[in-house]
């Protein structure tokens, strides 16, 4: 869930500005330039250069690679203080999956130069950089083993403890996630056709685990989501 950091700012404690001091974001903010995209605007498209660098201040995203066949498979949900094209900056090729902003964002631009200099002048920042990186991969190598593991039942109530755990809010009746995510695209997350994950909330629901309404779903028994 989100909260105050350090610095004062509201972000995803998960996220990379969560983990600076407030000198830290000060000079990120001096190398860069806030901008405002809409929802449903593309942040970054795959395969396209890899010149910028992009912090988000506020709002939440999808990270996501298209198969040859034009299938969207979502690779992750990113919040506030979440760093985007980090892995393009530092190795210099092109990006490697596209961003979407899943509702109105607000961040700060960076050029992939002035985020190498920055990171070659913070030391500590650069330690912070290669631990999250560290913790995706880990994340990456668990999710993989989920696929072979558990069935679409089993990887929706995955994702949406996952989504509940970092994006969730307090709710008389449990954890409401209002990420406005659809059935596609938690398809393309779980890796699965829209018509099973439409069928495994379904389950979800009819066990009383969670309670849906249009755009909303709410936890109601977190502890048996994690026993999937």
């Amino acid at each position: 869930m989100t909260g105050a950091a350090p610095h004062g700012l509201d972000v995803d404690r998960h996220e990379f500005l969560a983990l600076l001091s407030l000198g830290e974001v000060d000079g990120l903010r001096q190398r860069g330039r806030q901008r405002h995209w809409p929802r449903g605007a593309t942040l970054f498209t795959e395969g396209a250069p890899s010149d910028v660098v992009i912090i988000v201040l506020s709002g939440r995203v999808k990270v996501y690679s298209l198969t040859e066949a034009g299938a969207e498979v979502v690779l992750a949900v990113r919040g506030s203080g979440s760093l985007l094209g980090d892995l393009a900056a530092i190795d210099g090729r092109p990006r490697s999956a596209s961003v979407t902003a899943l509702e109105p964002v607000d961040a700060l631009v960076l050029t992939a130069a002035a985020f190498t200099e920055y990171l070659e002048s913070t030391p500590r920042v650069t330690l912070v950089l290669l631990r999250m990186l560290t913790g995706r991969l880990r994340d990456a190598d668990r999710k993989r083993v989920e696929f072979g593991a558990h069935d679409t039942l089993g990887r929706v109530a995955r994702r949406l403890v996952e989504l509940a755990e970092r994006f969730g809010e307090r709710a008389p009746d449990g954890v409401r996630i209002t990420v406005p995510f659809t059935q596609d695209e938690l398809a393309g997350w779980v890796g699965s056709s829209r018509e099973a994950v439409t069928k495994a909330l379904s389950r979800l629901r009819t066990r009383g685990y969670i309670h849906t309404q249009r755009r909303t779903i709410t936890v109601r028994d977190m502890e048996a989501l994690r026993r999937f």
